[in-house]
């Protein structure tokens, strides 16, 4: 288990809901941060170098592709691509969902793990709101609940009577017995369909940040 400060609390969290906000919605409709080589270089110099290799891998993937087209093209052309991987249509060629991720014969659609996300949800007083209708087992939904979890250390750390040893518990399970265990098998399934795209990248940095956090 990882001893973190306070500071380093907050920067955990801020990098999951980057991340987590990323693979929820398509660029066109969220910020385009990403295609900056230099937020990429940022972050590869974050918590110690804990994702540097792969956001260093994030910028040099900006660069080529802002030399093939102009950043209003790029942003539709990533967008295009969360879509076919991530929506369909017929069918998303990547299911986010933990449900469609796991070892044998899963299916796209409501599982086990989409209750047990939703009930970790109520635990800490999240839920699902506005026009989204994904599943709480989505990747995105699953590295917003650890960014919450991050929040509240950090303030439960700053706090002269708080105590963070169960949230910290919590997050170490969550991640090593969750996203961590099927990530893998999403990110084959993105980088079988687009392994030069963007969310392969992406992806990369996530399965580093899990294993950064629970080594």
């Amino acid at each position: 288990m990882r001893v973190l400060d306070c500071d380093e609390w907050r920067t955990l969290g801020q990098l999951y809901a980057f991340f987590g906000n990323s693979l929820l919605s398509p660029m066109n409709r969220t910020e385009t941060v990403g295609l900056d080589p230099a937020f990429w270089h940022d972050l590869a110099g974050l918590l110690g170098g804990a994702i540097a290799r792969p956001a260093l891998d994030c910028a040099a993937w900006a660069e080529r592709a802002a030399g093939d087209c102009s950043r209003d093209e790029l942003v539709q052309r990533v967008s295009v691509e969360f879509t076919h991987l991530f929506v369909g249509p017929p069918s998303p060629a990547a299911p986010p969902w933990e449900s469609a991720n796991g070892p044998v014969g899963s299916h796209v659609g409501f599982g086990e793990a989409t209750y047990q996300m939703r009930e970790r949800l109520r635990a800490v007083g999240l839920a699902q709101c506005g026009s989204s209708n994904q599943f709480e087992d989505h990747l995105g939904i699953e590295l917003l609940y650890l960014s919450e979890l991050c929040r509240r250390i950090a303030d439960a750390q700053r706090s002269t009577c708080g105590s963070a040893d169960a949230q910290v518990e919590e997050l170490e399970r969550f991640a090593r017995e969750h996203p961590l265990c099927w990530i893998g098998r999403f990110y084959d399934k993105v980088a079988a369909s687009r392994p030069d795209g963007y969310f392969v990248h992406v992806l990369d940095c996530v399965r580093a940040l899990f294993e950064w956090q629970v080594a």
